[in-house]
């Protein structure tokens, strides 16, 4: 699969969203809608990027117990999405669960990846919150390896994780990264981050919002993006 730029799409509303990427005019980024924007408006906000041909993540982080996944996900299987995901806490089970409940009656289904560790979790946070005395990087790639175990596609990571999790999972395992930002950009609550340049070598797709969202100029600092991200 290509190698590509994910626009985050973080509004409060599906006016705002639509009005965002209706700049883009002939181009059709890649767009992610997270919980916010889906809460808002729910599936027609689907509908309405879907409709104007782009492709679409659909990331709601889905974590709780089997049955309730794959019931989710056989729901959000109809909404035509390009990718979705879950939480790799959720164990084996729960991925498991989640690749049954989005695969459809003739075999297609959206790609299907787990979030490995927050791109907002730093390393303290992980020993002193969550418990976990193992340092963050092999963390991350326990996760990747049960998530490919399990028949998922890829993994949420962090860009700097994203090449380990190739090397532990094989090329063809996907790397999504957020905590991607511009060479001195503001990295705001991202505590584990890389330019897009530099993410290049381990990422299949990077997902940026503010950076391009609250750009002076968004279809510039998209390009800037992908040229650097894509050579």
């Amino acid at each position: 699969m290509n190698k590509d730029v994910i626009i985050a799409l973080d509004f409060p509303t599906g006016v705002e969203a639509v009005e965002f990427i209706d700049q883009f005019k002939g181009r059709k980024p890649f767009v992610k809608i997270g919980m916010e924007l889906y809460f808002a408006e729910g599936p027609d906000i689907v509908r309405a990027l879907k409709g104007r041909g782009h492709r679409l993540f659909l990331d709601l982080k889905l974590h709780d117990i089997p049955n309730t996944v794959k019931r989710t996900m056989a729901v959000l299987s109809k909404l035509d999405v390009d990718m979705v995901n879950i939480h790799a806490a959720g164990t084996s089970a729960m991925m498991s669960a989640a690749l049954e409940g989005l695969t459809r009656p003739d075999g297609s289904r959206p790609l299907l990846i787990a979030v490995t560790q927050l791109t907002s979790t730093g390393p303290e946070a992980l020993k002193d919150e969550l418990l976990i005395d193992v340092p963050m990087e092999e963390t991350v790639l326990a996760y990747a390896k049960n998530a490919a175990w399990s028949g998922l596609d890829g993994v949420v990571c962090s860009p700097l994780e994203a090449a380990k999790v190739k090397e532990r999972c094989g090329t063809g395992f996907l790397t999504v990264t957020p905590g991607v930002r511009f060479d001195g950009g503001d990295a705001g609550d991202q505590k584990r981050v890389m330019t897009p340049a530099m993410a290049r070598a381990g990422s299949d797709y990077i997902v940026m919002g503010r950076p391009i969202t609250q750009a002076p100029d968004p279809i510039a600092a998209y390009e800037q993006a992908v040229e650097a991200f894509l050579g």
